[in-house]
């Protein structure tokens, strides 16, 4: 059966999922009825599940973040109450599971990029110093902070090495991190 669809931004692109998916006619004026911003979430929904890529960054690291310190599994070193995260840094961080949330926000660029390593990871969580009078350099994190997080996760089985080098996540830490991203999916989804 043929089916017109209305001429749109999306109306080819509707009659290919249209013929790949098989969708009822009645789910075919509800997922035209959306609009372009919900499409996506209604594609990513019904064609495969929702990943990490597709929800708020911010939001995942704070539901991951409480799902590690719920857990129980990952060990938080002593020193996090005192310690500094960069060397241009003049104070701790103030939030007392600031470790929960950098060992998420670690997770979240290993899970993006493959092979990432400490260097590389030190420099993206760096940060301009002020030097008074001259002018601002880049200062790389703290390497330590980092080893620690990306070692708690790998006791937790989430993360392994990568043969060439750096870190990759594991199956059982892509499932983790797709199932967390699914929650913060659906609750952004029920508060709308």
């Amino acid at each position: 059966a043929v089916v017109s669809t209305q001429s749109g931004h999306y109306g080819r692109d509707f009659q290919h999922y249209y013929y790949t998916n098989n969708l009822s006619v009645s789910n075919m004026a509800s997922y035209q009825s959306l609009g372009p911003i919900k499409e996506h979430i209604y594609k990513e929904k019904h064609t495969g599940g929702v990943t990490l890529k597709d929800v708020e960054s911010h939001m995942w690291v704070k539901e991951f973040a409480a799902f590690l310190q719920k857990s129980g599994k990952l060990t938080v070193p002593k020193w996090t109450d005192i310690v500094k995260t960069a060397t241009f840094k003049e104070l701790p961080p103030k939030d007392n599971n600031w470790f929960y949330i950098r060992t998420a926000a670690l997770l979240r660029r290993v899970y993006l990029k493959q092979g990432v390593g400490c260097g590389a990871l030190r420099k993206i969580y760096g940060g301009r110093i002020n030097r008074g009078a001259a002018p601002s350099h880049h200062k790389k994190a703290s390497a330590s902070v980092i080893r620690h997080a990306l070692k708690g996760l790998e006791e937790m089985k989430l993360i392994a090495k990568h043969p060439d080098g750096g870190r990759m996540i594991t199956s059982a830490g892509r499932r983790d991190a797709d199932r967390i991203a699914f929650q913060v999916m659906s609750s952004s989804m029920s508060t709308e």
